[in-house]
């Protein structure tokens, strides 16, 4: 310690001592290990008994303290034993370190000194390199002298298509390029410079020339091996043994160069050819040519299908030829039918890809559609029993994609429903002048009469259903929803040249050409049944599975079938009543009474009516002459309601009632005649009413009234006050309290319609009443 030393710390000696360094962590830790401890104690010895035991948590305390100081002394001492271990191992490293570096040193001296020494022997190396390029010069002078009239020759042999001799001069040329190559870039250590690869290729310049002109005529030949196998298959065969010499040599000069080691020799110049799958490529392409050599002048329109046709002939004929000639030709290794399928089949793809973009017309688009799906895959054509084989093997992908197929079929739809919609205007003009024609219409071989208009329709959506079948069901499909709704189309427009056909006829009702407005009403309906027949026969041809297809709301030509006919039968029924209006005035009146004279001539316009009624297809004719039967019974019903005869007496009430009754069955007498002769009734004869009027005003008792009318009202539920009141006043002797109970017991007693009933009294219009003038305190008389 120096003097110094002392004179600083003389004054404190503690200072002498080194205070050992505390550590945060450790003071951190300690506080925490007491703040747990006193935790623990507390919650052990929370109680004063708890105390008992304090000598034995000491002791296991105190147990426990001394394992922990055992374990930490052994993994020190462990610790300190493997430094000792690693300072030791860094003393030995060192001393080799320094070994090495002496080594080291004493090496780079030496190579130092050799650098010099082989400074004297780079003059000795140029010296040598030159040597062995002359001598390797000198020794291939005889055939370096040869190159360039074997060059010749071989162009001669070239040109005369001596292919197998002309191939046999070529490897002699190339063997002997690469055996030059081969010793100069020996001779020079295997890094032959670019001066002298340059020169080696110029001087050979004409067999790179030979390779080009070689390879034109064998593809040449390849081109046109399907017209030479029928006539000399030689040149082909020679081709194909040349391609397969090359293939070959390929082959090796590929192994020799993968084996590896110091003396392999370098890939020559233009190696490897891969003249194999030139072969294939060029066998494609002369596929491709002879698409294109099929005549594309009449491909449009209907040459289209003799253009596919002439299609398939020539592609048989090809295979044929592949099958039967050229593959004997060749190795069986090429499967040359299958190649020759592939090419066919990509060329086919390509060339109906082009076709299908066209604009085409829908004949156009069935002749592909058709070819496509049936005639490519038959018997006639990849379907042969010597082809199914291949084609198996090949796996090809469709001609035309799904996607594709879809759209030539949207395309084909569209274009017939173009053709279907003007077609069916045209038949609509026709029908519209058949109107209007001085003649009845034709009528069928059951006298029932008719036009051309379903036949041309029917016709026409049958027989694009069955042109689709042959395609399949889904076009055939597609086609029947396509003819539903232009049929829907045409029966609206249909429906709507009836009502101006209406409109036009009562404008001039003495118009000649009016004469057969009946008869082509009735036509008319008789057409429209044709023409659900024949929707009914096509929405059963559809699939089931096309009933979910429909891109927007499901064709409904049945509905507008229904709404035509009602149309036609309502225009018949008010033609009726037009020929039976002269008439209806003189109904019920007192000159009736006493002679009745219009019930007659009401009989005959109802029988001409029903006669011609004759003439319309069932289910129509019955429903016709059920319109009638309700027409005139409302028509005699509402002249009833006229009150143009209020009887004066029972006399005259008898009168009345047997008159109606005769009318009454006059009436059923035509109407029964036509049953007969149709073998059914209707559900509802609302001829019966008329019996039962005539019963109420032939009722001698008034004070009966009450029952007869709530047994009227049960039958016709629809019948009111008015037309009650009306009857009473009729009558003539019905008393104002009697008449008040009667409509006192009709308003308390009104059911409602039942379901399926026809009203009758609705379409009778009551005519208001006029009633006497009557002072307020006065009754009215």
């Amino acid at each position: 310690m120096s003097a110094g030393d002392q004179k600083n710390g003389g004054d404190k000696p503690e200072d002498m001592v080194p205070q050992p360094e505390v550590w945060p962590e450790v003071e951190r830790a300690e506080c925490l290990a007491r703040g747990a401890a006193l935790k623990w104690a507390s919650g052990v010895f929370c109680r004063p008994e708890h105390l008992e035991r304090l000598s034995q948590y000491r002791k296991r305390e105190s147990q426990r303290t001394a394992s922990v100081h055992t374990r930490l002394k052994s993994m020190v001492q462990s610790y300190l034993e493997g430094v000792g271990w690693g300072l030791e191992q860094l003393r030995e490293a060192r001393t080799e370190l320094r070994e090495v570096s002496r080594d080291l040193k004493k090496a780079g001296l030496e190579s130092d000194q050799n650098t010099e020494g082989g400074r004297s022997l780079e003059r000795l190396r140029e010296v040598s390199a030159n040597h062995s390029q002359l001598l390797t010069a000198v020794s291939n002078l005889p055939r370096l002298y040869s190159v360039r009239s074997m060059v010749m020759e071989t162009e001669r042999l070239v040109e005369s298509r001596r292919l197998l001799e002309a191939h046999a001069k070529l490897m002699d040329l190339e063997y002997l390029q690469d055996d030059i190559l081969w010793q100069l870039n020996k001779a020079a250590g295997g890094a032959l410079s670019t001066e002298d690869q340059e020169v080696v290729a110029k001087y050979f310049s004409g067999v790179r020339h030979l390779v080009d002109a070689l390879g034109k005529e064998l593809w040449a030949v390849v081109s046109s091996a399907l017209a030479l196998a029928r006539q000399n298959p030689t040149p082909f065969v020679s081709a194909v043994r040349i391609v397969e010499r090359e293939e070959a040599l390929d082959q090796t000069l590929l192994e020799e160069r993968g084996g590896g080691g110091g003396n392999s020799r370098p890939l020559p110049p233009g190696r490897p050819r891969c003249w194999r799958a030139c072969f294939f490529k060029v066998l494609e392409e002369a596929v491709a040519a002879r698409f294109r050599s099929v005549s594309y002048l009449h491909t449009r329109g209907p040459g289209l299908a003799g253009h596919l046709s002439a299609l398939q002939h020539g592609i048989m004929a090809d295979l044929a030829t592949v099958r039967h000639l050229l593959e004997h030709c060749v190795p069986q290794q090429y499967k040359l039918t299958g190649a020759y399928l592939r090419a066919s089949h990509r060329c086919l793809h390509a060339h109906l890809t082009q076709v299908s973009s066209w604009d085409l017309e829908s004949g156009e688009i069935f002749a592909v559609l058709n070819w496509v799906l049936h005639i490519y895959n038959s018997p006639d054509m990849m379907g042969h029993p010597e082809l199914v084989t291949e084609m198996e093997r090949e796996e090809l992908r469709p001609l035309i994609s799904t996607e594709g197929l879809e759209q030539l079929q949207s395309k084909y739809v569209q274009s017939v429903r173009k053709s279907v919609s003007e077609w069916m205007h045209k038949a609509l003009q026709v029908e519209l002048q058949d109107w209007q024609r001085d003649q009845e219409p034709d009528t069928d071989h059951e006298g029932f009469y008719q036009t051309s208009l379903p036949t041309i329709i029917t016709q026409m959506l049958e027989e694009n259903a069955r042109v689709a079948l042959m395609i399949g069901e889904s076009l055939r499909d597609q086609t029947i929803q396509m003819g539903l709704y232009e049929m829907e189309n045409l029966l609206n427009r249909f429906r709507e040249a009836l009502v101006e056909f209406g409109k036009e006829h009562r404008r001039d009702l003495s118009n000649s050409k009016n004469k057969f407005y009946l008869h082509y009403l009735l036509a008319s309906i008789s057409n429209c049944i044709i023409l659900k027949k024949s929707t009914e026969s096509l929405q059963q041809q559809q699939s089931s599975q096309s009933a979910g297809q429909f891109t927007r709301t499901p064709p409904n030509p049945l509905a507008a079938l229904d709404r035509a006919v009602r149309r036609a039968c309502r225009l018949v029924m008010d033609q009726l009543l037009l020929d039976l209006k002269p008439f209806l005035p003189g109904l019920l009146t007192r000159p009736w009474l006493a002679q009745g004279d219009p019930t007659p001539k009401l009989c005959r316009v109802l029988e001409r009516h029903l006669e011609l009624y004759l003439r319309v297809r069932p289910p129509c004719r019955q429903r016709l002459q059920e319109e009638a039967q309700w027409l005139m019974v409302v028509e005699y019903v509402r002249a009833l309601m006229q009150k143009r005869l209020v009887c004066r007496s029972g006399e005259e009430r008898r009168q009345l009632a047997q008159q109606m009754l005769q009318d009454d069955q006059l009436f059923r007498e035509i109407f029964h005649s036509l049953q007969e002769g149709e073998g059914s009734a209707p559900e509802v004869n609302p001829l019966a009413l008329l019996p039962v009027l005539a019963e109420f005003i032939r009722l001698k008792d008034p004070n009966m009234l009450t029952l007869e009318v709530s047994g009227l009202a049960a039958k016709y539920p629809d019948i009111s006050e008015e037309h009650v009141s009306v009857l009473l006043e009729i009558r003539g002797d019905v008393s104002r309290d009697i008449k008040g109970a009667v409509l006192d017991l009709l308003e308390q007693s009104a059911p409602p319609l039942p379901v399926g009933y026809r009203p009758i009294f609705t379409d009778i219009l009551v005519p208001p009443s006029t009633m006497a003038f009557c002072l307020p305190t006065a009754k009215c008389a």
